[in-house]
């Protein structure tokens, strides 16, 4: 691309220009006692970076929290670090053309938050949820609603219909680039996948200058096939996209095109390693993007400096000189892995980028098969070694056997012994329920791979417990309790530990008989769990609080707030659709008295691709339904290092007095998509629109 082409990405007045990251996963392993602030921390980076490159907009790929019930200590965090680095004097120069009682529908203050003339917006941060994020529960919430509600983040891309997801883009416009944004938060992918099938996904597209906009979807679902419908293709997204943001993958995989979609899917990956998987050792980024009028986008790819470094390697001990026979085998095995592990360490220290934020002790996964009659050795005596160097020292080493299973059709497969699916076929992972799937695994499981403590009806309960009540202390708590009483029974025969392993089976066998006991345990463990809640957690907090009281003289009035020139109009009607379907829709109206930008609507794409068709019929009859495709520049890495300073919670900013009004080039008038009311006679709601052509 030419120089004078480059320079033109400096034309601020024009160019869209924001941050990409997702799978923040603040709240990870919060309780420990070294871990427990690198999500914060992480978090914190991305938000600085945002401030640094005076972004337009940060956009999370969902996942922003670990847990669908974050502590109070992770939730205050993240409140103290969106109000540090989003509320400022600095204004906003998105205008918000779409019709936002649409796209914040779901919200009890349906608008964008920098438009809300009771707040002092800098950097707006829109967010779809993930699934460990998901609503759920008493009023479908989640710790998103409450940062929506608090003026913190904009959520949107939900989706509560369980029969037909209607995606209505948010429209941003600068200067002349014009971006259509659309969300769609997590669905349970066997569910979404029927939903593609059945062509009961619907994008909706403005109808007018369709050349003339960038189209985005930020998703979040499996994009690696877990199963035949565990997932999903990209071949079943429209192809008029440009981009689509992919969460949900932790791997940083960055840019890929989709040449039969003809699209570019930016997966970010996650900013925080939250398994010792392979796809958590690539180098965590976040994804400054810049949109141009011309349609053209420029990626730039800026590595995190504070985020904990992760080393995993694989070794196979029949590959090494090690004898499996030798009388000292498994001391010889230890000495090999500790060798190893001083290398990782070494490594860790020459890559370390010398911010002072980023820990010093790495995450290091050694993962040892020892088939072939290698011995194992003690793992925790191993880390013990490394508790000062490494941040995983009960981790480190991870032993697994390859074994042998012959199939139907009489060839045999290797797998890991770890593997639930080898036993459990992916159907029955799809329809039953989990306390089933317990029970059959165990039914099905070798001798050495049972339980000979703990009982599978109360395992299987205490999952249910987890799964389908959230309660994270039930599984927890129902080991406890199974080991006091086994304890007990143990202290009241008086066994010697000759006698322990007999002690527990005949008194294991003599529990199951008595299955009344046993459902009475379960209970009073569960109990136990749910009686916790107040002390540990925060579920009878705001997200349970009936707000239904909330009227609209509650809601911002227009004459108050910070003098940002805007007055909260309510200037539009009914919604029309080709469904049949009239929505009312309060809107925010005009702002002021521009007069109208002319009237703009929205037509449905096709509900879904035909995801198998061939790719040369597609390229055949792309030309007319997508006839210019915007461009992008070669993605670059920046290597900067990030300011100093640290999350230290609670986080509190500099007082800035009172706030400059807004004034410039905030006071916008007349904006927004203009729907017509019942009575029109114009349909602005047609289906299909440019894939009548490609079908």
């Amino acid at each position: 691309m030419s120089t004078q082409d480059e320079e033109t990405w400096d034309d601020d007045e024009n160019t869209i220009k924001f941050l990409v990251a997702s799978d923040v996963h603040l709240g990870y392993a919060e309780k420990d006692a070294k871990r427990g602030h690198d999500s914060l921390v992480a978090f914190e980076e991305v938000l600085q970076i945002a401030k640094k490159e005076e972004v337009d907009f940060l956009l999370l790929g969902g996942d922003l929290f670990h847990e669908n019930k974050p502590s109070r200590k992770i939730l205050h965090g993240c409140m103290c670090l969106l109000r540090q680095y989003c509320m400022g004097d600095r204004p906003c120069q998105l205008e918000f053309l779409s019709d936002q009682s649409v796209n914040f529908g779901h919200s009890k203050f349906p608008f964008v938050n920098y438009e809300d003339p009771n707040l002092n917006v800098s950097l707006p941060v829109f967010s779809i949820h993930g699934n460990h994020d998901d609503p759920a529960g008493s009023g479908n919430l989640c710790a998103l609603d409450i940062l929506s509600a608090a003026g913190l983040v904009n959520h949107f891309g939900q989706h509560p219909s369980l029969d037909q997801i209607e995606m209505t883009p948010m429209l941003l416009q600068k200067g002349r680039t014009k971006l259509a944004l659309y969300g769609l938060g997590s669905v349970r992918d066997e569910r979404l996948h029927r939903m593609f099938v059945r062509k009961s996904v619907t994008m909706l597209r403005p109808r007018e200058n369709q050349d003339e906009w960038v189209n985005i979807l930020t998703f979040h679902q499996n994009r690696v096939k877990h199963g035949e419908k565990n997932y999903i293709p990209e071949q079943f997204l429209d192809s008029f996209l440009d981009l689509v943001v992919w969460g949900h993958e932790h791997d940083a995989r960055g840019l890929e095109r989709n040449d039969v979609q003809d699209f570019i899917v930016l997966q970010p990956g996650s900013t925080v390693a939250t398994s010792l998987a392979e796809g958590e050792t690539l180098p965590k980024k976040a994804f400054l993007v810049r949109v141009k009028p011309s349609r053209k986008m420029k990626f730039e790819a800026i590595p995190l400096q504070t985020v904990r470094q992760f080393y995993l390697k694989d070794i196979v001990l029949a590959d090494t000189t090690l004898d499996p026979n030798d009388p000292d085998a498994a001391d010889k095995i230890a000495a090999f892995c500790q060798e190893k592990v001083e290398e990782l360490l070494c490594r860790a220290e020459e890559e370390h980028t010398g911010n002072k934020r980023q820990p010093k002790e790495p995450l290091i996964r050694l993962k040892i098969e020892y088939s072939g009659g290698f011995p194992m050795f003690n793992t925790n005596r191993f880390g013990q070694m490394f508790t000062d160097r490494v941040a995983n020292p009960r981790e480190i080493i991870h032993f697994y056997r390859k074994k042998v299973y012959e199939k139907k059709s009489g060839t045999k497969e290797k797998w890991e012994d770890e593997d639930m699916s080898t036993l459990l076929p992916r159907e029955a992972l799809d329809m039953s329920r989990v306390e089933d799937l317990v029970k059959q695994f165990f039914a099905e499981a070798e001798q050495n791979a049972r339980m000979s403590l703990l009982t599978e009806k109360g395992m299987g309960e205490a999952m249910k417990e987890f799964v389908d009540k959230e309660e994270k202390d039930s599984i927890q708590e129902l080991v406890r309790w199974q080991v006091e009483k086994m304890q007990k029974h143990l202290r009241d025969r008086k066994a010697g530990e000759d006698k322990i392993e007999e002690e527990i089976h005949q008194f294991r066998q003599a529990y199951q008989q008595h299955a009344e006991e046993e459902d009475e345990d379960i209970q009073r463990a569960l109990e136990r769990s749910r009686s916790k809640r107040p002390a540990d957690d925060n579920r009878s907090d705001i997200m349970e609080d009936d707000d239904s009281n909330l009227s609209d003289e509650d809601r911002p009035a227009p004459t108050r707030g910070r003098g940002r020139g805007r007055g909260r109009g309510r200037g539009r009607g009914a919604t029309a659709t080709t469904r049949g379907a009239t929505t009312a829709s309060r809107g925010r109206g005009s702002r002021g008295g521009r007069g109208g930008r002319g009237k703009k609507s929205l037509v449905a794409s096709g509900s879904i691709v035909e995801a198998m068709q061939n790719s040369s019929s597609r390229s055949s009859q792309r030309s007319s339904a997508k006839p210019s495709r915007p461009s992008y520049m070669e993605m670059s890495d920046s290597e900067e290092e990030d300011s100093d300073g640290g999350f230290n919670a609670p986080l509190s900013s500099k007082s800035k007095g009172n706030s400059k009004p807004r004034g410039g080039a905030l006071q916008r008038r007349g904006r927004g998509i203009a729907y017509d009311s019942e009575d029109s006679e114009e349909d602005y709601f047609t289906m299909p629109s440019a894939k009548k052509s490609r079908r």
